[in-house]
């Protein structure tokens, strides 16, 4: 375990976690900085253009509105607020460790109510007010990932059919920030009394030495993590093909020639004129 973290002796001479080890941070941005050169020269020189199966007929494209809502104002904000929390939440933890000092554990613990707070929210809206399946990957997602990779080594293989709302890449991607989203946001909350907050009273004797020491570690490990997802998401964001995903979340809203073209209607419906 000395790999990922840095040891102590607790008073009863047992070997337990303190925080996960800070090299890791270097490691999580360099994978960060490798997948943005190898990504960028694939999709520059490698990558083919996409290619999809079926058509929506030009009487159905009639009924669509120009503009076609991808993402509710409650999505908006609340993916503007998180996203906030989160990179707060990073900054406060390791520019200290980087050498800005600064009374960071005000910032950290206030960021991370925030971040809690956001997430719960978000449980809620996404369970009773949207399609709460339409994030998870899917039958038609799963055999068509299995036809792009036959077709990427060159086997004869149908092309995919056009996506749902979000792509496999976005649901997998989610997938991932929800595991160590919620890692970060549940260990963060014990760690919590821990410290002297207005909202908690600090009790230091709420789990013994090794259970917080794995704590610690976990929250680490999540945060670790979380400078290369959020990292690569920032990259994706601006990359000149995925603006037109990043202004929906923005403005809200897709053109319907992009609907058209990437989303199947029967995966995605939307509301015709």
């Amino acid at each position: 375990m000395g790999i990922i973290a840095e040891m102590a002796k607790s008073p009863w001479g047992q070997d337990v976690p303190v925080h996960v080890a800070f090299y890791l941070m270097y490691v999580a941005a360099i994978a960060a900085f490798v997948f943005f050169i190898v990504h960028s020269v694939w999709v520059r020189y490698y990558a083919k253009p996409m290619e999809f199966s079926g058509h929506t007929p030009a009487s159905e494209v009639a009924k669509l509105p120009e503009k076609i809502e991808r993402h509710s104002l409650a999505a908006r904000l609340f993916h503007l607020i998180m996203g906030a929390s989160m990179l707060t939440l990073l900054f406060t933890a390791f520019l200290p460790k980087v050498g800005v000092q600064f009374d960071w554990v005000k910032y950290h613990w206030i960021a991370g109510i925030v971040l809690i707070a956001s997430i719960l929210f978000h449980l809620i809206h996404a369970t009773f007010f949207m399609d709460f399946w339409s994030i998870w990957p899917d039958k038609i997602d799963i055999h068509d990932a299995f036809n792009r990779m036959k077709r990427f080594r060159g086997e004869s293989a149908p092309p995919p059919h056009r996506f749902a709302k979000y792509p496999l890449e976005n649901k997998m991607y989610h997938l991932s920030i929800v595991f160590a989203g919620l890692t970060v946001a549940v260990t963060g909350f014990f760690m919590l009394f821990r410290i002297r907050t207005p909202i908690f009273t600090r009790n230091s004797y709420l789990f013994g030495d090794m259970t917080w020491g794995l704590t610690y570690l976990l929250h680490g490990l999540s945060g670790v993590a979380l400078i290369s997802l959020i990292g690569i998401h920032i990259y994706m964001a601006l990359r000149p093909e995925k603006l037109v995903i990043s202004k929906s979340m923005v403005f809200g809203t897709l053109d319907r020639e992009h609907y058209v073209e990437h989303h199947d209607p029967e995966r995605w419906a939307v509301e015709t004129k």
